[in-house]
């Protein structure tokens, strides 16, 4: 019942030392006080059904003792505590930038690339609720799949709609960038990231991958590049007439341009071989852009000792009522 109160003068508490000592005063003093009435012979009242009131005269004492110790809760003060926190946000804008292209089928993480890649960045979705983030995918083109929001089981439910094949296929990291740049360039966070995740080299689209860079570095938006794919050759699935067969097709990735889109801007370069090292780099990004968060906490306290009274009151205010009616004593 007390477990949301605090008790401004706790130190009352200690009367209720004096309810065990009233007990026993009124288990011991009982006997002696009851009226007394000799008579020759018993057994006319022997078999005598006993009436409620016989059960009921201790009533009068648990009352006092009830409101005594209401009373005593009530001289504690108690308070309850309602609190608010205004929290101020220097938060980080993030824009995640992932590949779809067909190579990202590939196998050499489990899944496969695009699988293992959409689960480690719920991941990293889920470890920062106070950031805005948005998705862009590409291949031989690119469209945002979700703008900036902070509602991020929305984001996370349109990761389930990302297919590869859903658009032309091919590479367009430079349209992919470009895209991602063009929701963070009204931004008005002190942070500006984006997350660029290939397995290729560009061979598509109409922007240049070092022009896009430009362009990011211009508005202030720091890229971190992150390369997807084992080295040498991974398997990945063939379509044909007798089902799906494996072809080992050898990984390329443009990793110059990776590193140059990075220190164009500020960011880093990583290179993902297998599923464990894309949760280390996701990891490593979230420690790198870590926001701000500054926190004032207000806190009102209510008296709340009212009820307790009022109760003890109501239970004194009956002890009397019974005491002049159903427990009247005559001398």
């Amino acid at each position: 019942m007390f477990e949301h109160l605090k008790f401004a003068n706790p130190e009352a508490f200690y009367l209720l030392i004096l309810l065990p000592a009233a007990i026993a005063w009124y288990w011991f003093r009982g006997a002696g006080t009851r009226a007394k009435l000799q008579i020759s012979d018993y057994t006319a009242f022997m078999g005598k059904p006993r009436t409620l009131k016989l059960y009921f005269h201790h009533f009068q004492f648990v009352f006092k003792i009830l409101a005594f110790s209401l009373l005593i809760v009530a001289l504690a003060r108690p308070q309850s505590t309602s609190s608010r926190q205004s929290v101020s946000v220097e938060g980080i804008d993030i824009v995640l930038a992932m590949d779809i292209s067909g190579s990202m089928l590939a196998e050499d993480f489990h899944p496969n690339r695009l699988e293992a890649a959409k689960e480690v960045a719920i991941d990293f979705i889920k470890d920062r609720p106070s950031d805005r983030i948005g998705l862009v995918v590409f291949s031989g083109e690119s469209f945002t799949q979700c703008p900036l929001t902070s509602d991020h089981p929305i984001l996370i439910n349109l990761f389930d709609e990302i297919k590869s094949g859903m658009i032309e296929d091919g590479t367009a990291i430079g349209d992919g960038l470009a895209t991602a740049v063009n929701r963070l360039k009204e931004s008005q966070a002190i942070s500006k990231v984006i997350i660029l995740l290939t397995d290729g080299e560009n061979n598509r689209g109409f922007i240049d991958p070092t022009s896009a860079a430009e362009i990011a570095k211009v508005f202030g938006v720091r890229v971190y590049t992150i390369g997807v794919g084992t080295i040498g050759t991974a398997p990945y699935p063939m379509p044909t007439p007798f089902g799906i067969q494996y072809q080992q097709m050898e990984v390329r990735i443009d990793e110059p341009l990776m590193k140059k889109i990075a220190e164009m801007t500020n960011g880093q370069y990583f290179r993902a071989t297998n599923k464990q090292k894309l949760e280390e780099i996701y990891n490593e990004i979230d420690k790198l852009e870590k926001s701000k968060v500054d926190v004032t906490e207000f806190r009102r306290k209510k008296e709340e000792f009212i009820p307790f009274a009022l109760t003890a009151v109501i239970l004194l205010l009956l002890d009397f009522i019974l005491g002049i009616t159903l427990f009247k004593k005559f001398p």
